[in-house]
């Protein structure tokens, strides 16, 4: 999924999830975690923790997980776990409440779930923040956690729709009618632009009949209780996901204007490319061209009249040459011209 200003809710994330808490692993276990009630001992542990995980993923960066693409911008999965790391000392709130979380003979398994939790909450935040940043609304970690939701709802029903054929009564009660043939809705969904909010509505409330588990628009939970009846809300919030895709997907394409810009830019390299050719040629002819005389002198040298004395013609050579010309149709004098010419 993307949105404006984040980095961290795309494909990559699941990376960079694992990186960071492999890393850390490494450094807890250089570290003493018993919790301190003085917050000055606090934020020194986190200086500590910070330095020491930082020092693990660039031990790691060759590693094929750090190396990958963590998202769509170009942002490596470690640059991002890097970046995300040293977000801590700006948000010390998330590893005060690491610290309050781990007991004292914390195993491994549940501490990096700990830290998992921890890290998917300053995910959030920062994107959050950063989204306020580029759009200027409002935005909460929980707002970008329902854009998460219904990025994953559309997936998800892209899916069913894909297959149909083995999902005919979920498929069916999504779109509110009975299915025999392949849906149209299926062909034209291209992007999440195209997911309607009732289906994403209808989708939640099957999730319990056909999977066996509530879906995020009908558990007990609050979290997403005010989408429950908002399809108005909901189909602004895909829009806005789908549109903003579209246009960072634009960017990513070499369009006509970018195309535009790279001849131009050819151009130019073979323009200098020559005047480079051309002063050298200069430079080496100089010599040469210091013993040649100045086109000045040159015209002045040349003779005034370079053509040849014709003898004058007889009266009886004058008359054969106008026969002649009368006899080809030419105008008067034409061959008199020709001879001076």
């Amino acid at each position: 999924m993307r949105l404006p200003g984040t980095r961290y809710q795309e494909h990559g994330w699941e990376q960079v999830r694992k990186l960071l808490g492999h890393c850390s692993l490494q450094a807890f276990r250089q570290l003493d975690l018993r919790p301190s009630p003085e917050p000055a001992q606090r934020l020194l542990l986190l200086d500590q923790y910070v330095d020491a995980t930082a020092a693990a993923l660039r031990n790691g960066d060759r590693l094929a997980r750090a190396e990958a693409a963590g998202n769509s911008y170009g942002d490596t999965v470690q640059e991002l776990a890097m970046s995300l790391l040293f977000e801590l000392r700006v948000q010390p709130a998330f590893w005060h409440g690491l610290l309050e979380a781990v007991p004292a003979d914390w195993q491994d398994a549940m501490l990096r779930k700990k830290v998992n939790d921890m890290y998917a909450g300053l995910r959030d935040k920062v994107d959050a923040d950063h989204y306020v940043v580029a759009t200027g609304r409002d935005c909460s970690p929980n707002k970008i956690y329902t854009y998460r939701m219904l990025d994953t709802a559309y997936h998800e029903i892209a899916g069913l729709f894909a297959a149909w054929q083995q999902h005919l009564a979920q498929v069916g009660a999504i779109l509110g009618r009975s299915i025999t043939a392949m849906p149209i809705e299926a062909r034209q969904m291209k992007s999440i632009a195209g997911c309607k909010a009732e289906w994403v509505i209808r989708w939640s409330a099957t999730l319990e009949q056909f999977q066996g588990s509530p879906g995020p628009l009908h558990t007990r939970s609050k979290r997403f209780a005010s989408l429950k009846n908002s399809a108005d809300k909901i189909a602004a919030m895909l829009a806005e996901i789908g549109d903003y895709e579209e246009l960072s997907a634009n960017m990513d394409r070499s369009d006509d204007w970018y195309s535009d810009a790279g001849e131009a830019a050819l151009w130019m390299e073979d323009y200098w490319r020559v005047i480079s050719a051309s002063e050298q040629q200069g430079e080496q002819a100089g010599v040469a061209d210091q013993f040649l005389p100045p086109p000045e002198q040159e015209a002045l040298a040349e003779p005034e009249d370079d053509l040849p004395d014709w003898p004058p013609l007889t009266e009886a050579q004058l008359q054969a040459e106008q026969t002649v010309a009368g006899g080809l149709s030419l105008p008067p004098n034409y061959l008199e011209v020709a001879r001076t010419t």
